[in-house]
């Protein structure tokens, strides 16, 4: 399992290792030992989250006001999508920085989102089907919504036409109207305890599930 850091601090890309047969494939989708090496904090999941979207959905930016905050970890299920994270964090080297993967089960990649990090995603073909393992259970009102579309971001999303969009993110404030507004998080808050200036290429590589053999520790059956 690979787990290398992205453009926005703290928010990590994580492709496993593949072990393909005549059977199909297998592979770790999440490895909480490997990923607390490289946070340094841990990461235990309070609730998981399924959207299923059609072609040309696009959903974000989303977050979590701070307190209480939310990490996330990614991946798709089922289906294609361009996933985005945005660092929101007033104060960051990064600020209103994004960086886009393309996440799938064939890949089998996924992305943490840390706290105070920004998180959405277009969906590249119908019933596209996104799981989130969340670090906090959902806390009514303390969600912020930023306008994906936002000039200032400048997301090259790649839309074939427009986006299909619910109203409440059509109606998103735009990055500096976040920050005017007081919403979002300051990088001292929530900034990764390993950083003090933007990544480096931070990351493991962990052993996770290997290769062909006998049947080793992470081989399925």
């Amino acid at each position: 399992m690979q787990i290398e850091e992205t453009a926005v601090p703290g928010a990590y890309v994580v492709t496993p290792a593949q072990l393909p047969d005549a059977r199909g494939t297998f592979y770790e989708v999440l490895r909480t030992d490997l990923l607390e090496q490289v946070l340094g904090h841990p990461f235990t999941p309070r609730q998981i989250n399924h959207s299923v979207s059609r072609r040309g959905t696009l959903r974000g930016i989303h977050g979590v006001a701070v307190p209480p905050g939310q990490a996330k970890y990614v991946t798709c299920v089922r289906g294609a999508v361009r996933d985005v994270v945005v660092d929101l964090r007033v104060g960051s080297p990064t600020f209103g920085r994004h960086h886009v993967t393309e996440l799938d089960p064939g890949s089998g990649r996924a992305v943490y989102v840390p706290d105070g990090v920004g998180h959405g995603f277009l969906a590249l073909t119908d019933d596209a089907c996104v799981c989130y393992a969340l670090s906090a259970t959902h806390v009514p009102g303390t969600q912020i919504d930023i306008d994906p579309l936002d000039p200032e971001l400048a997301i090259p999303w790649g839309c074939e036409g427009a986006p299909l969009l619910s109203p409440k993110d059509a109606n998103a404030p735009g990055l500096a109207a976040a920050r005017a507004a007081g919403m979002l998080a300051t990088w001292q808050a929530v900034a990764p305890g390993h950083l003090t200036d933007p990544p480096q290429g931070h990351g493991v590589r962990g052993e996770g599930a290997r290769g062909e053999g006998t049947r080793r520790r992470g081989e399925r059956p």
